[in-house]
């Protein structure tokens, strides 16, 4: 089949995609700021009601191993119908859980639901564009991807005193109704019939396998997933840093937060403009090695204990614009070769984001002195493996 073109125009499925992909994040930061009230009304430790955190982002990544070829072999819209159905049901689940264990198992289920929102919408990149058109795509998503987490906090703060924090699922369903309305409406079949892939234990296991056994596939999978794993780091750390280490008002927390998702989103933005003149491979080592530098020089400044609260900004604006650059195109040039098995390819790279991104957060997490160290330390790590394998391990 003959690949689409990216013009100008942004046609509205793509943008119905990055709206659904959106729909994760929201889920995850939105009742952040209700832990407290939740914890009492349950009558549980706000220790506990941050388990609901840990079981939704392990079922997140979990559930895209199965998604994926599920979508091989049936599609991508109805097993994105189901996926957003499965959300719907398990967010009235959680609106109207009565127990702690209630609202975990909840959570677990909308998170199955929502798996169906990151793997599917790269796949449907990727079945319209060739792979400079998915980057600068996948970049276009990553514009929302980068506002969600910051708006979403923030709407929850606002919203929260006001309709409860049942009342902030309530809005998730709402939101959910939209999309599965949009998605009758507007959004078509992308996977052809002929490149449909039989449901069968042994080519779900093939697949995985080849694509453990592919080497560019596994390059970029593990540059995009590592490099993002550094920004599950910083959000884990990043109350601490600011409020703890830099004395910042928890009221004014919020826009030093925003300032690294405004980075992100104009990394975004700037892979873009470079995607017009030069090859996606190139954009991505470009934006590897300054993202190298930028962890490397924070890692020095806290080491020499010369860091400080501008400097600290600085450092991680500059990484997260360069996570902007990063992400979209380790993602495109690690489907490029995936043809009938975008799926598996899709759902295996999400997993591989989500469980990374879980296990440096919760080492950061567990890792307390007080100071920026254990997320530099965790940073230098992530992207310096991130930095080897997109530079010398991937090929275009």
């Amino acid at each position: 089949m003959q690949k689409e073109s990216l013009g100008n125009k942004i046609p509205f499925w793509l943008i119905l995609m990055a709206l659904i992909t959106a729909l994760g994040p929201i889920t995850i930061d939105m009742y952040l700021p209700t832990f407290p009230v939740i914890a009492k009304d349950l009558q549980v430790s706000p220790n506990q009601i941050e388990l609901t955190v840990s079981s939704y982002l392990l079922g997140l990544s979990l559930a895209q191993l199965f998604i994926g070829p599920v979508t091989d072999r049936y599609g991508r819209k109805k097993p994105l119908l189901f996926g957003l159905g499965l959300y719907l049901l398990a967010t009235i689940g959680c609106a109207f859980s009565t127990s702690f264990e209630m609202l975990l198992v909840a959570r677990t289920i909308q998170a199955f639901g929502a798996a169906a929102c990151i793997v599917i919408p790269r796949a449907v990149i990727r079945d319209h564009y060739n792979t400079q058109d998915a980057a600068h795509a996948l970049s276009l998503l990553m514009l929302i991807m980068g506002l969600a987490p910051v708006l979403a906090p923030v709407a929850g703060s606002f919203l929260g005193p006001i309709v409860g924090w049942r009342g902030l699922f309530a809005i998730m369903l709402v939101v959910a109704l939209l999309l599965i309305a949009l998605c009758l409406a507007k959004l078509e079949e992308s996977l052809k019939p002929e490149k449909a892939v039989k449901l069968s234990a042994k080519t779900i296991s093939g697949n995985y396998f080849g694509l453990f056994c592919h080497r560019n596939f596994m390059a970029f999978a593990l540059s995009g997933g590592l490099g993002m794993a550094g920004l599950f780091a910083f959000i884990a750390s990043s109350p601490t840093i600011f409020i703890t280490q830099f004395g910042i008002s928890p009221e004014n927390f919020g826009f030093f937060f925003g300032l690294n998702a405004a980075g992100l989103i104009m990394g975004s933005q700037v892979s873009v403009r470079m995607l017009r003149k030069h090859a996606s491979l190139k954009v991505l080592k470009v934006a590897l090695l300054l993202g190298l530098i930028s962890c490397t020089t924070g890692l020095l400044l806290t080491l020499t204990n010369l860091i400080n609260l501008p400097l600290f900004v600085i450092c991680m604006f500059c990484l997260s614009a360069c996570l902007g650059v990063i992400n979209p195109n380790a993602t495109a040039l690690a489907l490029k070769e995936q043809g009938a098995r975008l799926g598996v390819a899709s759902a295996l790279m999400g997993c591989m984001q989500f469980l990374f991104g879980t296990l440096t957060s919760s080492l950061v997490s567990s890792w307390q002195t007080g100071t920026a160290l254990p997320l530099f330390t965790s940073l230098f790590v992530c992207i310096g493996i991130s930095f080897i394998c997109g530079r010398f391990i991937g090929r275009a």
